[in-house]
């Protein structure tokens, strides 16, 4: 079925109401446990397994929507075929393998300072500053996101909970998501977020074939394991992946990313609940500032005269 475009209003002129807002707590609810189950599924398994389980029940819950299965134009394969490999082939390698040496409160923590890094890429490509007002208002999420982090590891008394190595894959994670989204959002409004996630989740299924089955061979499989695994694929890769692209549809590229605000959140009190992981009073102030930094990202930008839409 054919879906016609329309011109895409500015950032800055997109409302940001309660539909919004509950579609970034579905986001955030359901990615802030992500890496709770990594850490439970890297307990017995092999990192490689995870992209590999995630993205394969991931387009199987797809597909049984018969709108995912349509087809996509032959002269889109290749950007699908990059943002299958942006945005979760190489990404969702990187978290299982970060989190070797990362707590999964650590990673929550850094993957809520990708509203930052995503104004940097939306700026390079709709080639156009943020205002003033975006940026300081993503400066404040990312100090939150800071403020947790710092106090978190030295609240840490069995030694620390990241290292360099780790910390440098996770933001690197963070940099293949800011650009996936920049280059999703065209592409998801042409198809739809259902065709769209289909198609680029079988993509990453593909992309992570070569490492992903000598490493289910060498894992131990257990319940808990796989239990993980499948609410990683089917919720968090299957449903919570529409939600994000129906999000993006909405809110524009920046203020799609509030969720991740939250994510910290959620993962932290995982952490604390389920993994004994520690966090300080310090650590609660950020997640205040966090909060504040998402609903000042939220508020809608004054329209600057002469402003332009984005490509």
């Amino acid at each position: 079925m054919a879906e016609s475009v329309t011109t895409r209003p500015t950032e800055s002129t997109i409302r940001f109401g309660p539909t919004e807002w509950l579609l970034s707590a579905v986001i955030a609810l359901v990615w802030g446990s992500s890496f709770f189950w990594i850490s439970i599924a890297i307990d017995h398994v092999e990192a490689p397994v995870v992209p590999l389980g995630r993205t394969f029940l991931g387009a199987l819950a797809l597909s049984f929507f018969p709108a995912a299965r349509q087809g996509i134009d032959r002269s889109d394969w290749g950007r699908i075929a990059l943002l299958s490999f942006v945005w979760m082939g190489l990404p969702f390698l990187l978290f299982p393998i970060a989190e070797r040496t990362v707590s999964s409160a650590v990673t929550g923590m850094l993957n809520g300072g990708l509203p930052a890094i995503s104004v940097l890429m939306t700026a390079i490509f709709v080639r156009r500053a943020p205002s003033r007002f975006r940026v300081m208002a993503v400066l404040v999420g990312f100090a939150g996101i800071a403020i947790i982090s710092l106090s978190s590891i030295r609240a840490e008394d069995d030694g620390p909970t990241a290292d360099a190595k780790g910390v440098s894959l996770l933001l690197l994670a963070l940099l293949c998501y800011a650009t996936a989204v920049n280059i999703a959002a065209p592409l998801q409004r042409k198809y739809g977020s259902l065709r769209l996630m289909f198609w680029v989740e079988v993509g990453a299924v593909l992309w992570a074939l070569p490492l992903g089955v000598p490493a289910i061979i060498r894992s131990d499989h257990t319940w808990s394991a796989w239990g993980a695994i499948f609410v990683l694929g089917a919720i968090g890769t299957g449903v919570a992946f529409v939600v994000y692209g129906v999000l993006l549809g909405r809110a524009g590229t920046v203020r799609g990313m509030i969720g991740n605000f939250f994510t910290p959140i959620v993962s932290v009190l995982l952490g604390v609940s389920f993994r004994n992981e520690h966090i300080s009073w310090w650590a609660v102030v950020g997640m205040a500032v966090v909060v504040v930094g998402a609903v000042m990202t939220s508020r809608p930008e004054p329209t600057e005269s002469g402003a332009g839409t984005s490509p």
